[in-house]
Formats: C-alpha cells, sequence, structure tokens
C-alpha cells in the first residue's frame, strides 16, 4: 500500500523596499538603456487555467506495482511521476556502482536519465536494459572538443558562417564519430554545449536546420546546451527561435532543447531560484504565451558548483525538493548531476557517494501530478530552508505576477559566451 509522504511546503517570496535584482549575466545596468525585471509568471492567458497544486510526493517500500498506482491515479486525473536525477559521466573519474543504478531501477520499472561526454559504454548498457525492458530511459550523448581533440571544436558551431550551411557541417561532423554501438532511435545526440546567448536568433535558425537535418537522418536531437542562467528570457522570442520550438513541439520524442541548471553555489541548490535552478520555467512560459507545446527539455548539467557536491544527506535532501519541481512538467526527461567523470578537482569521488542513495530514493518515492496545462507560478516551488536556516529563494522586489506585455531589451553584439 502507498503511503502519503508530504515533504515539502511551498514558501514565497517576500517584497522588501524598492531594491532592483541584480541582472542574470552579472554585468551592471546601462542606466541609459530601459530594463524590465520580472518573474517568469503567466499573465493575462485565459486559454490556460490558473496553475495547478504542486506534485503530491508519495513513497512505498520496494517493490512497487507501479502500474497499479498508475492506474489508480489516472481514474482521479492525475499521473505517475518517478524521480527524474540522475548522472553525468565521461573518460575516468568513479563510476563505482552505475551499472546497480541502472539495472536495478530498470528492473523496477522506474526510468532512469543518463548523460554522456565522449564516453559511449555505459550508454551503451543503458540502451540494452531499455531494449529489453522496454523501460523509457533517458540516455544522451556528446562529443566534446576537449575529448576528441582533434582540432575541431565540437562545442560551439561556426557563428561566422550562414547558419544553414554552419549547421550541415557541424552535424556531419559529429554524425561521423556517433558511436556505432548506440541506436540513434533510443539515445539522444547534443552538438552544441554552452553557446554564446548572444548569437541567439542565429542559433536558432542553426537550431531549425539541425533539427531537420536529425529528423532526416533518423536521430533524436537536442539543441542548444544553454549554461545555467541563460538565455533570457525574450531571447525565446525571437521569429527563428519561435520557428525552432514550433518544430521541436510538433516531435517531442525526436527534438529537444537542453538546459544546464547549476545553482553556482556549494550549498544551496535553489541559490537565486527560478532564475538558476528551475529556469525552464521561462521557456515554457514563452511558448505558453504563442500557443506553442510545450517542448521536451533535457537537463544535460545539473548541480551546485563544477567542482563541489554536498555530502550524500544535504544533497539528497536538496535533490528531493528539486525531483519534486520537474515532477510537475512531465516535458522534463531529466536531469544530469554533474560529474562522475575525470578532473574538475575530483568531483567524481563526491558525486559517487550519491549513486546508492538515489537508486533508494528512486526506487521507493514518486509523485502523483495533475495532467494538463496551466499557468506557471514558479513561487508555488519556491524551495524550503536549508539545514542552516538559509531561505534558498532570492529576494524579489515585488512577489506578485509581472506585466510581461512591455519590454524593452538592451542590444547585444556578437562575442564569446558569457
Amino acid at each position: 500500500m502507498s503511503v502519503l509522504v508530504p515533504i515539502f511546503s511551498a514558501v514565497g517570496a517576500s517584497p522588501v523596499g524598492n531594491e532592483m535584482r541584480p541582472p542574470l549575466d552579472g554585468v551592471a545596468p546601462d542606466k541609459s538603456v530601459s530594463y524590465d525585471f520580472y518573474l517568469p509568471y503567466l499573465e493575462g492567458d485565459l486559454t490556460l487555467s490558473p496553475p495547478f497544486p504542486p506534485p503530491i510526493p508519495m513513497s512505498s517500500t520496494p517493490p512497487i506495482d507501479f502500474d497499479a498506482i498508475r492506474d489508480g491515479l489516472k481514474s482521479q486525473g492525475l499521473d505517475l511521476a518517478f524521480n527524474k536525477i540522475g548522472f553525468h559521466v565521461g573518460y575516468g573519474g568513479n563510476l563505482t556502482g552505475i551499472g546497480d543504478w541502472m539495472a536495478d531501477q530498470d528492473a523496477a520499472g522506474v526510468p532512469f536519465f543518463l548523460k554522456s561526454a565522449d564516453v559511449a559504454g555505459p550508454l551503451y548498457e543503458g540502451q540494452l536494459l531499455a531494449q529489453a525492458s522496454g523501460v523509457p530511459h533517458t540516455l544522451v550523448f556528446r562529443l566534446s572538443t576537449a575529448g576528441q581533440d582533434d582540432g575541431y571544436d565540437y562545442d560551439v558551431p561556426n557563428y561566422d558562417l550562414p547558419p544553414t550551411v554552419a549547421a550541415a557541417i557541424h552535424w556531419q561532423r559529429h554524425l561521423d564519430k556517433f558511436p556505432p554501438e548506440l541506436d540513434p532511435s533510443i539515445v539522444w545526440i547534443e552538438t552544441i554545449n554552452e553557446v554564446d546567448k548572444g548569437e541567439s536568433e542565429w542559433l536558432g535558425e542553426f537550431a531549425t536546420a539541425t533539427a531537420e537535418l536529425a529528423l532526416a537522418d533518423g536521430y533524436r536531437w537536442a539543441a542548444f546546451g544553454w549554461s545555467s542562467g541563460e538565455p533570457e528570457p525574450y531571447h525565446w522570442e525571437s521569429p527563428e527561435m519561435i520557428e525552432f520550438l514550433t518544430l521541436a513541439s510538433q516531435h517531442p520524442d525526436r527534438l529537444a532543447v537542453s538546459l544546464h541548471e547549476y545553482s553556482y553555489s556549494a550549498s544551496n541548490i535553489g541559490n537565486q531560484y527560478p532564475y538558476l535552478v528551475g529556469r525552464f520555467q521561462s521557456l515554457f512560459q514563452a511558448c505558453d504565451e504563442r500557443g506553442i507545446l510545450r517542448p521536451t527539455v533535457l537537463i544535460t548539467e545539473w548541480g551546485w558548483e563544477s567542482t563541489t557536491v554536498p555530502d550524500p544527506a544535504a544533497a539528497m535532501t536538496e535533490i528531493e525538493w528539486a525531483a519534486w519541481l520537474y515532477a510537475a512538467y512531465p516535458q522534463i526527461r531529466g536531469a544530469a548531476i554533474w560529474y562522475l567523470g575525470g578532473g574538475y578537482n575530483g568531483i567524481a569521488n563526491e558525486a559517487q557517494k550519491l549513486i546508492a542513495p538515489l537508486r533508494d530514493y528512486s526506487l521507493s518515492h514518486y509523485f502523483a501530478y495533475t495532467t494538463g496545462t496551466a499557468q506557471i507560478d514558479p513561487l508555488i516551488f519556491s524551495p524550503p530552508p536549508n539545514d542552516r536556516g538559509d531561505l534558498h529563494t532570492v529576494v524579489f522586489p515585488v512577489a506578485e505576477k509581472a506585466d510581461l506585455s512591455r519590454r524593452t531589451r538592451p542590444t547585444r553584439g556578437r562575442g564569446s559566451p558569457d
């Protein structure tokens, strides 16, 4: 029998005077340019219902009959969501236990999320499990410039070329090295990573061209790999980007948006929420405003900092909050904890300590969420205080819905990524 376990309560932000929050890119505002700062909250769309209640956290003692639970929830207008947080692997590092992590979840019918840079082996193992069981695991592969070290930049396209030309060249370079043992109908491929938000219009056209190539060649492709805190909400609004988002929404099992969500804090996963972790909601808001179905999203890098993971007890508390947030959105396929690969001050030895507790959590915890599409209110998911009493949420100037009808945007030229 399943047992309802209330884990979280929403904590709303409070208005504090007329202080202005610093811009997301850390650059002081140009006083000659008008800026509007706002929460990513959908305003005035009469086609959507008010925000749904947050998912209900639930837990049981394994083994659990998830099919029976799903059937029971559907009779109430709800659906079943699992923990979507998995791991990012690469060359070297510490993968001890990752095989059991995959096999145990697969045996229980629990999907897992696994991203790999340059190394096909773990993804191939996950692919074999998925092919045998039918459990819809999410597997993501990317070639990196550093990992290939052959003189070509696999991370970013050539911005100096026309977008369609750059897309054809970049796509072919990645296809030439796609591991033959991986099935492109199962494994997603990323071909760009932490691209320049100042080139967002160019990237929108590049993404549409690459998406068409991926569809024609039978691949599943995820675009962008935006850095945490990027892009700015208005970057989703250009005609070029809208064209790609429309195409992606029409092929949710073949095309996706790739995002990174780091908190940039070693002890606070909700730092500046929803501007870092949780920023995906601004993408969904942009789609909702234009009547575009929300695209599939892969959060292919997720965590705290590039070289640090908290101890397992603290990390799991924060993972539980993020799992609750992502459970509300079926378009989120998963998020990959950074990092089980080599380098980065030995972070793999810290991240490896999360494999067993994350497996146990995934096997025993799940969520009931409301199906359909409703207005987005990020404050519903504001993180609770951590064990030091620090509030995770940023203090907003106004804790109300923001007026999104008028925005004046700063002009940016081409340049290197922030």
